[in-house]
Parts: structure tokens; sequence; C-alpha cells
């Protein structure tokens, strides 16, 4: 016992020793390049009023960035790794897109030796490999393929809906939201990008949905604590095999892969989704090997994206209508001329029409940015411009880290009037300039699948107000704030909502994909 508390003792003080003096070392990396930045405190850098719960993390970058307001960039100590904090519109699309083989990596989130499966997801993949496999399945998720899968789409959203008009015999009910939105999100992910059908109203307890809401749920804070250690510390996440998401998400997932591909195989199943493709480039000796982890791999960070940031967005999205009445009508007026045009049968061409319901989405994604920052992480010697007027040019090494601040830009009054109110006119009007506008990144690395999260969107919300009004519960707080001890976008007292299934409710009638009735899978 006393030996083994001993050799704990001496593991402690050596690991204390070694952050001291990291941080004595990076603790003064801006200053000595003359760059705008707040003083650290030793191993917290500039998190400390988030990680005492003072404020949200968001918040505190917004604030960092209100600081300099004349400056291209500014330096943020994230722990003790320096950022680099741009906050030019210019300077970020010549970083993102004219200096993007500058720039290519993301920092990564998952260890591939703890999470070996996971760590082999798009978002965590460097240089040739990113590019190869960013370019394989980027056919996954083009238009052409978004009208194949649209059918499958509204089958979730009449589910959906379905559920909402007939499972009880009250007027009016009160919804978690964010369980309910979270059911049509799992539901259709599972079967654009698995091709499984589930459905998780009237199967709440099905494995699929499950497994996402317990494993995957990014409002812990012991999630928060995970990701920062892997970020910020990855050496101590390795020393204390701090895993992600464990084993039994990954054999879930590879189990799901396995028998689909197995299936499709012997049934000889073709079908317009990320699996096939990555079926069909098995044996492509010009591309990535795929083996069984590989396709899980792409196949679980799909999922995740999907399940968690999709369904949180749409959350912020019907609570704003909620909210705005006169948002709410005008987007029922514009259903109701798209449904006279198409007969009761919403094609998929016709949604996507609707100007008033894309201005709605996109203000709600200005507002409320599921993505704080993006990142990039640099990976050859780079010439800045001065940070200040009268500063000098900097160069950014391999290895630094860059930040593009897109909660703060959304919110700054320079880029958009009255920048706290939910205002969709402004994307009608021709008001907002695109290089400040950037809900799923910017460059080459922009979301792969921002079009299938786009009409995902789009189709719930058609189908919702279709046949339901969306009304305030007395658990809806106003104004909103944002909780303090978590890293993603989520309110105080969560996502409550009444839906009110509309008297004259027109029956629901399956949508039209190719001119042909989609009736099941």
């Amino acid at each position: 016992m006393e030996s083994s508390t001993l050799l704990l003792t001496i593991l402690t003080v050596i690991i204390c020793l070694y952050y001291f003096v990291l941080n004595k070392f990076k603790s003064s990396y801006f200053e000595q390049l003359n760059i705008p930045h707040l003083r650290p405190i030793p191993l917290l850098g500039n998190m400390a009023p988030f990680v005492f719960r003072r404020i949200s993390h968001m918040e505190l970058l917004q604030k960092m960035y209100n600081l300099f307001p004349n400056a291209k960039f500014f330096g943020l100590y994230d722990f003790l790794t320096p950022i680099f904090v741009i906050r030019d519109p210019d300077l970020i699309s010549t970083i993102a897109i004219k200096q993007f083989d500058n720039f290519c990596d993301h920092q990564g989130l998952v260890n591939e030796i703890l999470d070996p499966i996971a760590g082999k997801n798009l978002f965590d993949l460097q240089g040739d490999h990113w590019r190869e496999m960013r370019k394989l399945l980027s056919p996954s998720f083009t238009s052409s393929k978004m009208k194949m899968m649209f059918g499958f789409m509204c089958q979730c959203a009449e589910n959906l809906t379905n559920f909402v008009t007939t499972q009880s015999e009250e007027a009016v009910k009160t919804y978690d939201m964010k369980d309910l939105l979270s059911r049509y999100t799992n539901d259709t992910i599972a079967t654009c990008a698995f091709g499984i059908e589930v459905d998780s109203f009237k199967n709440p307890n099905n494995e699929f949905f499950c497994l996402g809401k317990e494993a995957l749920n990014f409002n812990k804070p012991w999630m928060a604590f995970k990701f920062q250690m892997h970020l910020n510390f990855p050496q101590l996440a390795k020393l204390f095999k701090l895993r992600m998401f464990g084993p039994k998400v990954e054999n879930f997932f590879k189990n799901v892969v396995a028998t689909t591909v197995k299936t499709r195989d012997e049934q000889e199943i073709v079908r317009p989704d990320m699996i096939q493709l990555m079926m069909e480039n098995r044996n492509n000796d010009n591309g990535p090997e795929f083996d069984i982890n590989e396709m899980t791999a792409q196949a679980f960070v799909f999922f995740l994206g999907g399940f968690e940031s999709i369904s949180t967005t749409m959350c912020f999205i019907t609570r704003e209508i909620g909210i705005n009445s006169d948002v709410q009508e005008r987007l029922k007026k514009e259903i109701d001329d798209v449904l006279k045009q198409t007969n009761g049968e919403p094609t998929y061409e016709a949604i996507n029409r609707m100007k008033y319901l894309d201005a709605v989405i996109n203000e709600t994604q200005r507002l409320y940015s599921i993505t704080p920052f993006l990142e990039r992480k640099c990976v050859k010697e780079t010439e800045l411009p001065p940070a200040t007027p009268d500063g000098k040019p900097i160069v950014v090494k391999p290895g630094d880290r860059i930040w593009f601040p897109i909660f703060a830009l959304h919110r700054d009054s320079k880029y958009y009037p009255h920048p706290d109110k939910f205002d969709p006119d402004r994307f009608l009007n021709g008001d907002v300039d695109n290089s400040v506008y950037m809900p799923f990144g910017i460059g080459p690395r922009i979301c792969i699948g921002n079009r299938f999260a786009l009409i995902e969107i789009k189709i719930m919300l058609f189908y919702l107000l279709w046949h339901c009004d969306i009304e305030l519960d007395v658990k809806t707080r106003i104004p909103l704030t944002l909780k303090k001890k978590i890293l993603v976008l989520w309110p105080d007292g969560d996502f409550w909502l009444k839906l009110r299934p509309k008297k004259s409710k027109i029956p629901i009638t399956p949508c039209l994909s190719n001119g042909h009735r989609i009736e099941g899978q």
C-alpha cells in the first residue's frame, strides 16, 4: 500500500511539474508576438470564467471578441493551448479558402488508440486521407441524392405528426421538444444512412434511439470534461484512458454496418446512401481501403451529427416560431400556398422553393450557431498580416491552432443590425453578407451533410406546421439564458413547448419523390 501511494505521489508531482513548465513556456506566447490578448491564469488560461460556471463557453469567446474591436485577430489561451482567434472576415476567407492547403487539418477530438473506430471519422481525418475520404463521400450528399431520400424523410415526418395528433385526446399537450425531435432525426438517419426502418414514436425504446440519447448526449458535463481533456491535455486523457464513446457504442454501430453490408451483398440491395457508396468502393485501388471499421467510422459520425446537432437546431427554430406568432402565421401561409400548388402532395422542389422557410432557418442558425467556433490547424508555416494597424506581420507555425468565432461574428452589430433580434426578413432583403454567415463552416471543410441537414429541417417544419400550432408553455423560459457548465449551445430550462393539433386537419398524404409515391422501404 505504501509503495503504491508513493508511486502515485511521485507521478502526480511529475505531471504537475510538467504542466507547470509547459504553462510557463506557453503563457508568454502572444506577448512575444505582440498580439492583443488577455493575461492567462496558470493552467486555466482564459477559461477560468467557464470552468467556474460564471459564463457559457460561447459567451466567453464572444466577450473576448468584443474586447478587441480594432484587431484582425487576437490571442486566447484555451487552458494551456495558445489559439489565434480571427475576427476579420476577409482574413477568415483567406485562411479557410485561399490558403486552405496551409490550414487543412482539424485538431482531433478523438484519440484513435482509445477509440479506434470513432477516431477514423471524417472530421478527425487529416491530410491526404481526409481528401480521399471527402472525395469519396461527397456524392452521397448531392442534390440528386437528397431528392431520392426525400420520400423517406417525409415518412419520418408523417410518423412525428401522426404521433402528436393522435396520441392524446387533449386538444393541446406539452412536449420536451428535444426528445420529440431527436426521435425524428434518429429515424431519418437510420433510414437514409443505414437503410433501417425505425419508428421511434411507435417503438420509443428501440436500440438506435436509446443508444443515441444515452451515449451521445453532449449536454452532460462529463462529456464536456472529456472533450477538454482530449483537446488540451491529450497526454493525461491517454494516461487515464478517457474514451469519448466506449466499446458499447462502437460495437453497436459496427454490428449494424456489418449486418447491412452482408444483407445487401447477399440480396443485391442497392440504396442511395453513404453505406452503398462505400460498398461500391471497397475494391477501388485509387481510393481509401475500406473495411468494416472504416465504414463504421464514417456512418457513426454521420449519425452523431444528425442525431444531436440537427435536432438541437430544430429545437431552437420551433422555440422562435412559438415565441414569434407573426413568423408562425407567415410560415403557415407559405405552407398553405405550397399545398394548393401541389394539390396537397408536397414535393422536393416545392419545399426547396419556400423562401420564407429558408429565411426562418437561416436566421435561427445565425442566432444559435450550434458550432460556436470553427477550428483549423496550421500544417505549413504561413505569414499573417499585422493583428493591429500599428503591428507587424506574424508567422503562424505548423501545429498552431486557429479559431473562427462564428457565434460572435453572427452577433456582431457591425454586420447584423440589432443582432440579438430574431428577424428572418434580413435574409429576404439582401442585407446579409455571406462572408460573415457560416453556420455549416467555410471552405473545403464545410460540413459535408449541410444539404441533408437543411432538407431534413425543412420537411419537419413543413409537416409540423401543416398539422399543428406551436404555443409557449409555462416552462418556456423567456428571455433565453445559456447553460454554463457544458460546451454545447443549450438553454437553461431545456425546450418545452405546446403543440395543438389543428381542428381542420388535412389528412396526411405521402410525399412525392421523382414523380412516384413513396409507400415504404
